[in-house]
């Protein structure tokens, strides 16, 4: 081939440091626009950022240059730094140490998308730890627990 083609959609999942709800009202959207302006940064395809006071969802297409690891890595440092140097909230601002990513089929990005931008209303159903315990339940992962998170 004379060209190489790339298009993995990733859906990721991050908390705050032991779940604390510190992803306020207030100072939310300040946060999932500078998360999409830093993977845009990376030459990541950004579809949507959203969450809750203690958690994120994104789903983007990986710039294949790019390793996961190093793009999550960096999405939570730039993100933290930029929320405890602008004072967005009174408390310092950390995330949990993991992260959970998986891969999305072209075919149900739009689900994805959809499931990502209806989290306030999805999380009045379901906490988050029901959730993220399903999630992984869902892609093959049978012995996470709750100490995990």
């Amino acid at each position: 081939m004379s060209k190489s083609y790339s298009k993995i959609w990733v859906h990721a999942v991050w908390s705050t440091k032991s779940r604390m709800p510190l992803i306020h009202p207030k100072m939310e959207q300040k946060l999932f626009e500078f998360l999409i302006d830093e993977l845009k940064k990376m030459g990541c395809m950004v579809s949507i950022v959203n969450g809750m006071h203690d958690h994120v969802h994104c789903l983007f297409g990986i710039n294949p240059q790019k390793s996961i690891t190093d793009i999550i890595k960096q999405l939570k440092g730039s993100s933290s730094h930029f929320v405890n140097s602008n004072n967005l909230i009174p408390e310092k601002f950390i995330w949990q140490r993991g992260f959970g990513v998986f891969g999305v089929s072209h075919s149900a990005v739009d689900n994805v998308y959809r499931y990502i931008r209806d989290q306030k209303q999805h999380h009045q159903k379901r906490s988050f730890e029901t959730e993220y315990i399903k999630f992984m339940e869902l892609h093959g992962f049978n012995d996470v627990k709750l100490d995990d998170l």
